[in-house]
């Protein structure tokens, strides 16, 4: 399966408190708070709250498993490539933790531990959570960004010493022939240097997006959720 971007909705979802009672339907059977919708990216809901504003939404239902939350695979993998995660079969039903679980350290010699946290594993996978790939994942975009201006800044610095070369080379003996080898110089430099530009205006723009993502997902728990009036966000899956 081909390297999937880490979604806006993955870093909210793990940094969300559920399990609480509804302020709305306090009173009622079912008023944990135990819902997430994919495509509003806010608090934690209940059953009844789902029904009532996020209905056309896609939601995912957490549970809980030794004091920890967890989520079917059968409601996260076609959202989400989970691909590396160690799943755990409870009541029946194969569930993966959303966030690492302290372990305390032991001399014994383990066969597969998370790349992470270092928590022992039971099978030959690489991360105990959701939570630990995403770290690693995020790592990853964060050196492939850096290497990408890396590269384009050196790219760029060698098609401007080509251009300066040539027109050194040339100023004192013009020639016909040389004289088009130098205006090809030029144009070449001129199209490579406009590719630069978009890309680093892309790269600034994609950047700019994570991090402001990234603010709102660390400050969003903070604020009081507002049910009044709340417009549909559009669908984002993980591209």
């Amino acid at each position: 399966m081909a390297e999937m971007l880490v979604p806006p909705w993955l870093e909210p979802l793990l940094n969300t408190a559920f399990f609480s009672v509804c302020r709305i339907h306090g009173d009622a059977a079912r008023s944990e708070c135990n819902m997430y919708c994919l495509d509003c990216n806010k608090d934690a809901f209940c059953f009844y709250c789902r029904s009532t504003r996020h209905n056309d939404h896609q939601v995912i239902q957490i549970r809980r498993s030794s004091y920890h939350d967890v989520v079917r695979v059968s409601e996260i993998e076609n959202v989400l490539d989970i691909s590396g995660v160690q799943t755990y079969v409870i009541n029946s039903a194969r569930v993966l933790f959303l966030n690492e679980r302290p372990q305390p350290k032991s001399g014994k010699s383990v066969s597969h531990i998370c790349e992470i946290c270092g928590r022992t594993l039971l099978d030959p996978f690489r991360f105990c959570s959701l939570g630990c790939k995403e770290s690693r994942q995020m790592e990853m975009q964060g050196s492939a960004w850096r290497a990408t201006m890396s590269g384009n800044w050196r790219r760029g610095q060698e098609v401007k010493g080509c251009r300066q070369g040539d027109y050194h080379h040339h100023h004192h003996h013009p020639h016909p022939h040389q004289e088009e080898e130098k205006r090809h110089c030029l144009k070449v430099h001129s199209n490579k240097t406009r590719s630069l530009r978009q890309r680093r205006r892309l790269l600034h723009h994609l950047l700019s997006r994570v991090q402001e993502e990234e603010r709102e997902s660390r400050t969003g728990h903070l604020l009081k959720p507002n049910h009044a009036s709340k417009a549909k966000a559009p669908c984002k899956t993980w591209p």
